[in-house]
């Protein structure tokens, strides 16, 4: 049980880091040099989208370790 929760965890991480390289480092800089106002609406969405992903990742993370926090049972 503590491998497969250990692979998983490592899968997730890798998978985030992977993603947020992809969108900080490659996809935000050519939208921003394209500087039309479609390529900077979508570059504030990306972005926004990927806020929300990992503020849900933390509270999934804080939820897991800690299952009573926030008054659950």
């Amino acid at each position: 049980m503590y491998a497969t929760k250990l692979t998983l965890l490592i899968t997730a991480i890798v998978l985030y880091v992977a993603g947020s390289t992809f969108w900080f480092f490659w996809q935000v800089p050519k939208l921003l040099s394209t500087g039309t106002e479609q390529t900077l609406v979508a570059a504030f969405t990306g972005t926004v989208a990927w806020m929300l992903l990992t503020f849900g990742f933390i509270i999934h993370i804080i939820k897991t370790a800690r299952p009573t926090a926030g008054g659950g049972r």
